[in-house]
């Protein structure tokens, strides 16, 4: 099974949508509130050089934004 982590804000539309796209298949995942917590922000930024949600980390592989089709192929899903 994959190591997911994701970094999400309580109000981003993308980050519910991975959300619901991880539940329907099955995907245990961390979440990270980066609203919330300062240093979970920080690990985002080093990790993606990005500040938007989501950021996906998946076995180390970065997905920013809600890109089901890389997000898919990462995690063995077909559909």
């Amino acid at each position: 099974m994959a190591n997911v982590t994701i970094f999400t804000t309580p109000t981003c539309v993308y980050c519910k949508m991975t959300k619901e796209f991880f539940k329907v298949n099955e995907v245990q995942y961390q979440e990270k509130n980066v609203a919330t917590d300062t240093e979970a922000r920080e690990d985002m930024i080093k990790r993606s050089g990005q500040l938007g949600v989501p950021v996906i980390d998946v076995d180390g592989k970065i997905v920013v934004g809600f890109d089901k089709a890389r997000l898919a192929e990462l995690l063995g899903i077909k559909k």
